[in-house]
This record gives structure tokens, sequence and C-alpha cells, in this order.
């Protein structure tokens, strides 16, 4: 290797070396902006990678982290809005987007976001009952990020994300708040109880009004079919006393014409005699009555029984005679 090769390579280095003693070179690693300073005042932001600077005259400001951070916030004492002491703490999530100002809009950063955070939620939990606190902590975080969001613009930063971890009441306000609770637990299952009983009694005087209503009208039914069935029978009764009254009415109108003609009277005695006997039988069957005295003109109607047994031999004589020829 020629010996001026080599005097050019150390010479490159001796050259690279001062310069790093000399802090004329920088490396910004990732997740960090670096502030530089040119006679201290302010020039510049260093992003990730390697930078050159002016030696005896540039100067690294501050290394901010450009990474989200968390600050957590301490157990603070907050009076609600009716007058209950109640401790909180919290967490604050936070990222820088502006390293210039970061650096140089305000001193210590996370004391000032801490101490801005605090105050914040003071005053927003200071307006709100305990029992909105407890229940609400979505709506705490809302307001406190909304709140605080303009708070810290000029900072150059953003805070993301706000929550509260533990809200915590007072021993013998917790202790009150847990009787409340049983006793709102024992009013709502009485208030169950009775209205399953209610219900039920409810159900109970429902089915017992509709077997009411259904039996009435089984007996309603069964009083129109027997009305029918009677209506039937008085019809059909009736009707058969009007065809009996037709044929009597039919049997006198031809006993008249027979009478008309000069007919034979043993046929009227027969007529008379068949009704006599019938009234006599209705009057035999007639459940008071157990004596019969017959008047003495029956002897005569029943007399005329030989008339007719004349009649009907006379009827079959001439039958047999008819036959015969």
């Amino acid at each position: 290797m020629p010996t001026n090769y080599i005097i050019t390579i150390a010479i490159a280095v001796l050259i690279i070396a001062v310069m790093f003693g000399m802090q004329t070179i920088k490396q910004v690693p990732q997740g960090y902006h670096w502030t530089l300073e040119r006679f201290g005042r302010f020039v510049c932001t260093l992003k990730p990678g390697l930078h050159f600077l002016i030696p005896f005259v540039d100067n690294i400001g501050y290394r901010v982290n450009m990474k989200e951070q968390v600050l957590d916030i301490a157990s603070q004492e907050v009076i609600s809005a009716d007058n209950a002491m109640v401790t909180v703490n919290g967490v604050v999530f936070f990222v820088v987007l502006d390293a210039a100002k970061s650096a140089y809009e305000v001193n210590q950063l996370d004391f000032a976001i801490t101490n801005l955070v605090i105050t914040n939620l003071r005053t927003v939990l200071g307006s709100m009952e305990l029992d909105e606190m407890l229940a609400q902590r979505a709506r705490i975080n809302t307001e406190m990020l909304k709140t605080l969001g303009a708070s810290v613009q000029p900072w150059g930063i953003k805070i993301t994300r706000i929550e509260i971890k533990d809200i915590s009441p007072p021993a013998d306000l917790i202790e009150a708040m847990a009787k409340q609770m049983k006793a709102e637990r024992e009013k709502r299952a009485a208030i169950l109880e009775a209205e399953g009983q209610k219900q039920s009694k409810i159900l109970k005087a429902e089915g017992e009004k509709q077997s009411a209503i259904l039996q009435s009208e089984g007996v309603r039914q069964a009083t129109i079919l027997q009305a029918e069935a009677k209506r039937e029978a008085a019809f059909r009764e009736a009707e058969g006393r009007e065809r009996q009254a037709k044929a009597e009415a039919v049997a006198t109108e031809m006993m008249s014409l027979v009478l008309e003609e000069g007919g034979n009277l043993h046929a009227l005695n027969y007529f008379i005699a068949q009704r006599y006997l019938e009234a006599l039988g209705q009057l035999a069957q007639s459940d008071n009555q157990k004596v019969m005295m017959l008047p003495m003109e029956s002897t005569q109607i029943l007399g005329s029984l030989g008339g007719i047994r004349e009649l009907l031999d006379a009827a079959a004589a001439s039958s047999t005679h008819h036959k015969k020829g």
C-alpha cells in the first residue's frame, strides 16, 4: 500500500475524530427532535438523522421527546357540588407537535401540564354532585379533554386522552351509600314482588271472569236449545192437533153428507160412540180422577155399539158378495 494513501486515511480519521470531539457532527435518534441554537438563539429543529454543526457557533438547545407520553396525576381532594369530599386521581396522555414551542414557550412542561390538569379537574368535578361523579366518568374525561385542548395549544402539544382512574368518597359516605343501595334494592324487590302478586291476581280474576262468561254462555245456549226444543215440540203438537182437527172436520162433514143423503144411522152412532170412548179414555188416564160417574145417556150410547156391530157385519157380507161375483 502506498505511503501517501495511508497518510490520507490517517488525516481523514483525525479530522473526523476532531469534529466529533468538537461536537461538529450530531446524530439525532428516531422519536426525538433537537433544537439548534446559534450564538444562543434558536435557529431550527433537527429531525432524526445526521447533522453538521458549525464549531464554536452552533449548539444543541433541547432534546425533545416526540413520542406520546404519560403523566400520572397524584390523588387530589375535591369537594363536589353537594359538599362531598372525594379523592380523585388520573392519568394524562399527551404528544409534542412542535418541539420549539414546547421547549421555549413553557418552563418545565410536565409540571405545567400536571398543574393545569389538577386545576381543571377540581373545576369540572366541583360543578358535579357525587352521584354524577361516580356514574359519568366518560363525561368528565370528555369535558376535561375539551377544556385542556385550548389551554395547551400555545405550548405546541396535544393532550390525546385523560382518564380518571379512581374516585374515592370518605369511608362514612361509602357506608351510607351502601345502606342506600341496599334499601333501594329491597325497595325494588318489594315493588317487583307486589307487581307479581298484582299480575297474578289480575290473571286469576281474568280467568274466573272468562270461566263465568263461558259458563253463562253455556247456560244461555242450553236455555236457547231447550226453548227451541220446546217450541219445536209445541209446533209438532199443534201441527198434530191441527191435522186431527182437520180429520175430525172432514169426518164430521162426511157424516153430515151421509145423513143428508139418508144414510144408515148406525154409522152416526159409531162416530158418536168413538168420540165418547176417547173422552172416557182421557178421563181414565187422569191422575186426579179415581172414580168415574157415567150419566144415564151413556148407556144409550154404549147400547149403540150393537148397531155398530151389525154395521160391521153388513159391510163384511157385502165385501164377500163382491168377491164371489
